[in-house]
Formats: C-alpha cells, sequence, structure tokens
C-alpha cells in the first residue's frame, strides 16, 4: 500500500498509527513534495471511484484566491480542477491509501482505516 500524505497533518499521523499498531506495511509519499502529475490524479480519481472535486480541499487558501468553490462540477471542468491540484498539491485531501490491488480509500476516518486494516488482511495488500 503507498500513502500520499502531509506530514504535518494530523489525519494522515492518525493513518499511520493505525496501520502501523495492525502491522501493515506501507510506503509514504510525501505528495506535497512530490506531487503527482495530471495522469497519476486521474488515476486514483478512477481508483476511488471520485470526481476532482470530491478530493479537493476547497477551503486551503491557493483554492479561495481561485475561486474553486464556485467553479462548475462537470466533465468539461473536471481537467480544470485536476490542473489546479497539481498545481497546488496541498489542495488535494488527504490521506490517500492506495492499494496493491488497484483500490483506493481517503482514510481520514477511524472506521475507513478500519477497512483499510481489514482489506489488507483480507486481500494482501
Amino acid at each position: 500500500m503507498e500513502i500520499w500524505h502531509n506530514p504535518a497533518c494530523s489525519k494522515c499521523a492518525g493513518a499511520r498509527a493505525t496501520l502501523d499498531e495492525a502491522r501493515v506495511p506501507y510506503r509514504l509519499r510525501a505528495y506535497l513534495e512530490q506531487p503527482p502529475s495530471a495522469a497519476e490524479l486521474t488515476e486514483v480519481l478512477r481508483r476511488l471511484g471520485a470526481r476532482a472535486w470530491d478530493i479537493c480541499r476547497t477551503g486551503e487558501p491557493a483554492a479561495v484566491a481561485l475561486g474553486m468553490v464556485d467553479w462548475p462540477r462537470d466533465d468539461a471542468d473536471e481537467p480544470r480542477w485536476i490542473a489546479a491540484m497539481v498545481a497546488h498539491p496541498e489542495l488535494i485531501q488527504r490521506p490517500i491509501l492506495l492499494f496493491d490491488d488497484g483500490g483506493a480509500l481517503v482514510g481520514r476516518t477511524p472506521e475507513v482505516l478500519d477497512e483499510a486494516v481489514r482489506r489488507v488482511a483480507r486481500d494482501g495488500g
């Protein structure tokens, strides 16, 4: 499993602690230092079954400055959302858990983290 994380994020720290306690192996990607490409982010959205605006932190200063809360949320505008998140990776929700089997979850709640642990125990990654 790979985790897109921000070392300063409490939700990311909680995810790491939960996975460490369950002895779930993972690789960390500090996505603020190693931002995803548009293609990578598009693939992660596919894996999550989400749209770009579903994982965008629209309250962040960069999103506010861009006026993203008012951007259309449709197929034609999704590339614009993706481009903004690639240019400003702090807009990407975290932590994102990318499973070795091709699935993904946004690991912000204890329930989702429990699901991730169960999934790794069942599927091996």
